[in-house]
């Protein structure tokens, strides 16, 4: 370990940093007339619900008489000309609530952009409510051109309050204007107990004022806060993911990336277990994207997991903006997200690509929704591990099946090596006649292991996006989303951690005993390693100590709920090896069949003559070699 050494640079940085931020803080404190400006907004605001009265308007120039001894302000004007308006009548720092019984957010009157967005019914691993945005981590501007040829940042300005009702609906228009009916409005609409708030951008009477030949360019960014205990894992699924023309693609998962997209009707900000997503009614004709990694390894301090940002260029059409939009802040929830097919949200959710995505999608989220409705969580992994070993154990069956058969043969193989030891070519063949004779394929015991892929993949994506899993407890694990802790340790182990966890030990121990047991059958199946060829024996033997540690390593950070299921998966799997084993196969059967089958005349397929044939010739060629 590197010896930490003070360093005078370092104090020297932290110093100025220090005196800075005293500095800023002393000239940042809000003069009499910005306290004016934010009671003015308030009252404002709380009004807003009470039947409109007629404002009368200042006049700029009484304003700036008004305000004359104001520098900051007349610097603001002259910089924004008509878009000072909002100054003139008072509207300065501030912010507007919006919420309903699952989502909150708080609108800043400064920029007129969402600076907080809280899920009321989440907490972080630390009982902290899950904001999506707070404390700067988002950003949303609105660059456009005038036709004074200025570039003006709707981020810079101050748009005007109003609050109301839209039946259940409630409704907040912020407006940035130039005059009474002539303004730049952005306009959220929040349904009851939805996490999807309506957002429109559209100006009315700025024909004049906006640049229509120059698109207005909308930035969006957002610093993924971290939620999990993990930050490590958590990162590892967060994505950026997007739907551009009907086709879903993916930024980079833990490199940084960038991708420019045509035709995109959402973005979607990926952190883990909840989603900020952006939806368009007209898709985006084109959009930047990019996502950087925040993330270098597992730390307690870290705060923020991708940094994500899109550049999206939208028409002035006629000289007016008009873009109807949507906002989404909520949990990555395959339920929830059927409340809006329309957008097929859902695709959004890593359950896995093809098949394997199905699976997860169709069988295993549906199947774990109904056990864990009426079960304990962790009780309901246990059983859905125990229908899942059930459902496959005609597939363990077969593979064992064949083990037996190739154990029977096992005297009559090594017979075959000892008689054509010196000839590789005719020990191959007379091996393949004998399983041809015998009627056993030696590929046989592989294709029910390769049935069986699609299944454990589809289960282990299922547990890193079961978001029902979130703080569940079970026995010693306080959430089955991430890992248990038994033990802390003092330190930090690559590839480990700073932490014991129990169920990946067991889930380590159950798949050594496992492996043990096939890697005993398949060594007795196992034909002596040829000349220049691995001996495959030696390399089943490092295997057998090499995957439980491997697990170990692996699972020490993951789902406590995955290290779960391989436990009780490979506990069944020994199990029903045993009993099949034990009850079901009798050895002594198989031989006779065997030696029946031997009699019978066997026809060879295409594909065998053809074998045989090229291994004759390979034969005939290798004599004529050497004469």
């Amino acid at each position: 370990m590197e010896e930490k050494k003070f360093d005078v640079n370092s104090l020297i940085g932290f110093l100025l940093i220090g005196a800075i931020l005293i500095w800023v803080m002393y000239n940042n404190q809000p003069t009499p007339e910005e306290e004016a400006g934010e009671a003015t907004t308030t009252e404002q605001v709380e009004q807003a619900t009470q039947p409109a009265v007629k404002q009368e308007v200042v006049p700029m120039a009484e304003a700036d008489s008004l305000a004359a001894d104001s520098l900051a302000l007349e610097r603001y004007k002259s910089q924004l000309g008509a878009f000072a308006y909002g100054a003139a009548i008072g509207v300065g720092e501030g912010e507007t609530v919006l919420e309903n019984e699952v989502v909150k957010l708080t609108i800043a009157n400064k920029g007129g952009q969402i600076r907080e967005a809280v899920l009321k019914q989440f907490k972080t691993y630390d009982s902290v409510p899950v904001y999506l945005v707070k404390d700067g981590n988002a950003r949303f501007n609105l660059s456009f051109a005038t036709t004074d040829n200025r570039t003006l940042n709707t981020e810079d300005l101050y748009f005007e309050p109003v609050l109301s009702q839209n039946g259940d609906n409630k409704v907040l228009s912020m407006r940035l204007k130039t005059g009474e009916q002539t303004y730049l409005e952005y306009r959220y609409e929040i349904k009851p107990d939805d996490y999807m708030v309506d957002f429109t951008v559209r100006s009315q009477g700025l024909n004049g004022v906006l640049n229509s030949s120059v698109p207005a360019n909308m930035n969006w960014e957002v610093k993924g806060i971290r939620h999990s205990k993990s930050i490590e894992y958590e990162n590892r699924y967060t994505r950026l993911t997007y739907n551009h023309d009907g086709d879903i693609s993916k930024l980079g998962q833990m490199g940084d990336d960038s991708e420019t997209e045509e035709d995109l009707e959402w973005i979607s900000y990926r952190q883990h277990f909840f989603s900020t997503i952006l939806a368009t009614t007209t898709p985006f004709k084109t959009a930047t994207l990019s996502s950087e990694n925040l993330v270098e390894e597992e730390s307690d301090t870290a705060k923020y997991t991708k940094h994500y940002k899109a550049a999206i260029p939208l028409e002035i059409a006629g000289g007016e903006l008009a873009h109807n939009m949507h906002w989404y802040y909520g949990p990555t929830d395959l339920k929830v997200f059927k409340k809006y097919e329309d957008f097929n949200f859902s695709e959004s959710i890593p359950f896995g690509w093809g098949i394997f995505g199905f699976i997860n999608k169709h069988v295993f989220t549906p199947l774990y929704d109904i056990l864990s409705s009426f079960l304990p969580y962790g009780i309901a992994i246990i059983i859905m591990t125990i229908l899942v070993r059930i459902v496959l154990s005609p597939v363990t069956y077969k593979s064992y099946l064949s083990q037996a058969k190739m154990k029977v043969l096992r005297p009559e193989i090594t017979e075959i090596n000892e008689k054509y030891k010196d000839n590789a070519m005719k020990k191959q063949q007379e091996t393949m006649k004998l399983y041809s004779k015998a009627g056993v394929s030696p590929m046989s015991g592989c294709v029910p292991a390769l049935l069986q892929l699609p299944i454990f993949y589809a289960l282990f994506m299922f547990f890193p996006t079961a978001i029902m899993l979130r703080q569940k407890p079970f026995l010693w694990a306080d959430d089955l989303s991430s890992y248990d802790v038994i033990a802390e340790l003092p330190f930090k182990i690559p590839f480990y951690g700073d932490h014991v966890s129990l169920f990946p030990i067991l889930a380590s121990i159950a798949i050594f005993f496992y492996m043990r047991m096939t890697t005993g059958q398949q060594q007795m199946m196992q034909q002596p390693a040829q000349e220049g060829m691995p001996d495959m024996g030696k390399l089943m033997k490092m295997m057998l100590y090499i995957s439980p540690l491997l697990m170990l390593f692996f699972f020490n950070n993951y789902a406590s709920g995955l290290s779960l299921y391989y436990f009780i998966s490979n506990l069944i799997t020994i199990v029903i090896m045993l009993v099949i084993k034990n009850y079901i196969i009798d050895e002594d059967k198989i031989h006779a069949q065997i030696q029946e089958n031997k009699k019978k005349p066997k026809k060879e397929n295409k594909f065998q003559k053809r074998m045989r044939e090229m291994m004759e010739q390979a034969e005939e060629q290798q004599k004529k070699g050497k004469r």
